[in-house]
């Protein structure tokens, strides 16, 4: 029987689980019920090995193969936390947690893994060795930078690693996947504006922060058009203003900004960075007042290495007919540190014609299982071969 036909028979036990999952969301690295949940079904599968906490609430699970002549191992991943939003999905399956519910898939990413575990740990038709990687806090962005300071890929000498993400807008069960580039680096910046606070009536004895922020806001978005290549993909977006007071006549003494920037290239982020300071020093400096900018780099760019994104694509196909080329996308993904650290690839597995992730009418289509969890599978059977 072909790999995915048996995950279509697995598929209500992987529903089953992915719909417990997601009436009970938890929020960055408090995803300890989840990772409970994993590591007791990962010692029922038979896995080799289990630890739990790694990364502060990751779950590593071990499963060897017959035949262990080659050494050969790969690392698979899946996320667990959601996100802290309301959910209006009305699903019979809908969040129970206050103010938290999974809208970006992460309960279908776990249950596809777990899946894919089940049958790996039960055939154990491949020569060498899986690691099961379940990570905390994908949308902090510092889930897997915690795994890999906890020294995971060391430890267990991992060669590969392949993860995968839904993805709304691509048919139900369809892969897609891009070499090089593939996800935006995810900076995060605040600039503080000091000025001199008054009466709105008397602007003439303040140095008006709003004035100042206003200029600033638009001097930044001349950096992506004039500053940056422009072949170049670059985003810069100011997305809070917050300032001291809320009276509508009182001129505020401190505002602050805050927002991000997204870029595929080290060079390009150098460039936005270094002309951000620039401008901000500035244009405060023009309208009397001073400025901070505090800008954190976040999550690094997501780059699949050529000949994984290859192998992965190949697989893709052999699982569903054909893998349609990804197009780069300006969201971040922290699977970027796990492929600082090892060759890999990052797959979109199609969700259909849903709302998109983030949104409050998000839900994980259980449809597309089979395939993520055919994909992983074959993946390691065909990468670590048994003859």
């Amino acid at each position: 029987m072909p790999i995915k036909n048996q995950f279509a028979a697995l598929l209500p036990d992987i529903t089953a689980w992915r719909r417990d999952i997601h009436a009970h969301p938890e929020i960055g690295f408090e995803t300890h019920r989840t990772a409970g949940i994993v590591a007791e079904k990962l010692r029922d599968f038979g896995c080799d090995e289990v630890v739990e906490g790694v990364g502060q609430t990751g779950v590593v699970g071990v499963i060897k193969g017959k035949a262990g002549g080659s050494g050969k191992v790969i690392a698979l991943r899946a996320d667990m936390d959601a996100l802290p939003i309301v959910e209006q999905t009305g699903a019979g399956h809908a969040s129970q947690t206050e103010g938290a519910m999974h809208a970006c898939g992460h309960d279908g990413h776990t249950s596809i893994l777990l899946g894919a575990a089940a049958y790996l740990a039960d055939t154990r038709n491949f020569d060498g060795t899986v690691v099961l990687l379940f990570q905390p806090a994908e949308e902090l962005g510092h889930g897997a930078k915690a795994m890999m300071d906890a020294g995971v890929m060391d430890r267990y000498g991992v060669d590969e690693v392949y993860g995968l993400h839904n993805m709304p807008g691509i048919p139900v069960g369809e892969f897609a996947i891009r070499p090089g580039p593939m996800m935006a680096a995810t900076d995060e910046f605040f600039i503080d504006l000091t000025g001199k606070g008054g009466h709105a009536a008397k602007p003439h004895e303040t140095v008006d922060t709003t004035v100042m922020a206003s200029h600033m806001i638009l001097a930044l978005q001349t950096i992506v058009s004039r500053n940056a290549d422009p072949v170049m993909q670059a985003v810069l977006s100011v997305c809070a203003v917050d300032t001291a007071t809320h009276a509508y006549n009182v001129i505020p003494e401190t505002v602050r900004l805050r927002g991000t920037v997204r870029t595929h290239s080290p060079e390009v982020q150098d460039v936005i960075e270094a002309r951000m300071a620039e401008i901000v020093h500035h244009s405060a400096e023009t309208f009397g007042g001073t400025a901070e900018l505090r800008y954190h780099r976040y999550v690094p760019v997501t780059i699949n290495a050529k000949e994984q994104a290859e192998f992965a694509a190949d697989v893709a196909r052999s699982v569903v007919g054909e893998c349609a080329e990804a197009p780069l996308i300006m969201g971040g993904e922290d699977f970027s540190y796990m492929l600082m650290e090892r060759p890999g690839a990052f797959i979109f597995l199609g969700n259909g014609n849903t709302a998109q992730v983030h949104h409050p009418e998000y839900d994980y289509n259980d449809e597309a299982t089979p395939a993520g969890c055919s994909w992983f599978a074959e993946l390691v059977e065909r990468r670590m071969p048994a003859a």
